[in-house]
């Protein structure tokens, strides 16, 4: 009897507190309703009730109370798929100029095309916006493919499913590029939305994201739900269907399911996750865990595959060989330059295993397992002939580090909880194909088995350390240079007019891309 007073009691004062609140906004609440014992991981954000911190255990609104934003607006926002990249419709300028901007959690500058290229419909003209300020700046930007350069402005831009009003923003105008715009795109820019550290030409450009926050008073986390899984991933349709959602200033229940887990970012310049081990068919791989974060572990939306470290790319092919019931595949579709393909219908992702990735949570003692089934690995490509259904691996080698990309993230909603500095996972509502789940999530795991420390040390992120850093190594290399030279070679040739050159060829920015 007391426990239902109790009840009656907090459910009217939930309701007194929304009927008297300052707010006009029509609120819809999806309850979460859990059964038995809270898992320390699981996060129901309160911050749109209020800013101050809150337990863990709270519940989650589908609005903001300031009246700025509602969540339920930015649902299917997105349009694409992972092949071509998730893009958001903006308009920029006075008047304003509609374009479709890649949304990229692996870059931090906004980028807008502003001139003509042969691969895109139309760009951002900043002669007919007069609100268009050029900051006299040129800027670039490298990626794992492609590049481009441009003039640094300023502009007001809004967002049709996003919040109210517009901001005032830095833009990156691309006036040359290469390899960046791509045939079959419907994208016209680049919505870079990780930390300061990577914008170009230096972190004073303050990002989008950070501009948003400042302005709009919104909570500073935003999340994402991507639903291309399926989808194929070389599609020659022009009409591209709701590609997921964009939920700038919070988190929306409906687009998930079960509970949220969080692991730490490890640095604020992409956001850095730490990974403590994989498995492929629910065999470890049994690498030092160092291995998986080598470089770096980043949470990249802007990236199509889930790429590996080589050590670890060989190791997952080899385990994925012995686990799978095919073992005739030739070297080329696993990297990447052929395609396996089936008669019509018959479906190969029963023969694969799946794959886990362990995450370190936020409790450091336990960790916590993403799963990817077959389905979001092993991607339908264009049918190349009537009979046929061909596929491509969804995993691919890299030099500069892990990155969980689409491959990945379409099985999740993804919240970048800037805010606590964690990265959170949960089940997508999308990821399903034929009704069932394509993607797990489980723990906590111990995560005693491991380092302490799996991601070695930390970064240098500013491009004059690196210069600086360069510079005290040139000048003892000659240090060192000049003193063996004052001791074997003879006198007369100490007084040489031939003058000393020291070259760094390297760029500052290679551990900067993708």
């Amino acid at each position: 009897m007391a426990n239902s007073f109790e009840m009656r009691l907090v459910l009217w004062a939930f309701w007194l507190y929304l009927s008297t609140g300052t707010s006009n906004t029509l609120y819809t609440i999806p309850l979460k309703i859990f059964v038995g014992k809270f898992n320390s991981s699981v996060n129901l954000d309160l911050s749109h009730l209020k800013r101050t911190e809150t337990s863990d255990n709270a519940l989650s609104l589908a609005s903001d109370p300031t009246g700025l934003v509602n969540f339920l607006d930015m649902v299917n926002n997105l349009n694409g798929d992972s092949g071509r990249g998730y893009y958001l419709e903006m308009s920029i300028g006075t008047p304003g100029q509609k374009v479709n901007i890649l949304v990229d959690t692996g870059s931090s500058n906004f980028a807008v095309a502003a001139a003509l290229h042969p691969y895109i419909t139309h760009y951002f003209n900043r002669a007919l916006s007069s609100t268009y300020l050029s900051t006299g700046r040129t800027v670039s930007v490298r990626y794992t493919q492609g590049n481009w350069a441009g003039e640094l402005g300023r502009d007001i831009i809004s967002i049709p499913q996003g919040p109210n009003g517009t901001i005032n923003i830095n833009i990156a105008a691309i006036l040359t590029s290469s390899g960046f715009f791509l045939p079959g795109v419907n994208w016209q820019g680049i919505l870079g939305l990780a930390y300061s550290t990577l914008a170009r030409p230096d972190g004073s450009v303050e990002p989008f994201f950070n501009s948003l926050v400042r302005q709009k008073g919104l909570p500073n986390v935003f999340s994402l739900q991507m639903c291309g899984a399926g989808i194929s991933a070389s599609s020659s349709s022009t009409a591209d269907p709701a590609g997921g959602s964009l939920i700038l200033g919070g988190i929306e229940p409906t687009l998930y399911k079960g509970s949220i887990w969080y692991t730490p970012i490890k640095e604020e310049w992409y956001y850095q996750v730490e990974i403590l081990k994989l498995e492929v068919g629910n065999q470890n791989l049994k690498l030092d865990c160092k291995e998986y974060n080598s470089d770096k572990a980043i949470v990249d939306s802007g990236t199509t595959l889930l790429r590996l470290p080589e050590n670890v790319f060989s190791a997952v092919v080899e385990a994925i060989i012995r686990t799978s019931l095919i073992r005739d595949f030739s070297e080329g579709f696993w990297m990447g330059t052929k395609v396996a393909c089936w008669l019509k219908g018959d479906t190969p992702w029963r023969l694969f295993p799946k794959m886990s990735i362990y995450l370190r949570a936020t409790n450091a003692s336990q960790s916590f397992r993403i799963t990817i089934l077959p389905q979001l690995y092993i991607q339908r490509i264009t049918d190349i002939d009537d009979g046929l259904d061909c596929y491509r691996f969804g995993v691919s080698p890299s030099t500069n580090g892990l990155v969980i990309g689409a491959t990945v993230m379409e099985g999740f909603y993804v919240i970048f909880d800037r805010a606590n500095k964690r990265v959170g996972f949960a089940l997508s509502t999308c990821a399903e194909s034929g009704g069932a789940p394509i993607a797990e999530i489980s723990g906590p795991f111990g995560a005693t088995d491991v380092a302490s420390d799996c991601a070695g040390g930390s970064p240098i992120q500013e491009p004059w350390l690196w210069a600086m850093s360069y510079a005290l190594v040139g000048t003892c290399v000659l240090v060192l240079t000049v003193l063996l030279l004052l001791l074997v070679v003879p006198c007369r040739c100490r007084h040489s007019n031939r003058p000393g050159e020291f070259t760094d060829e390297s760029s500052l920015v290679h551990n900067r891309i993708k």
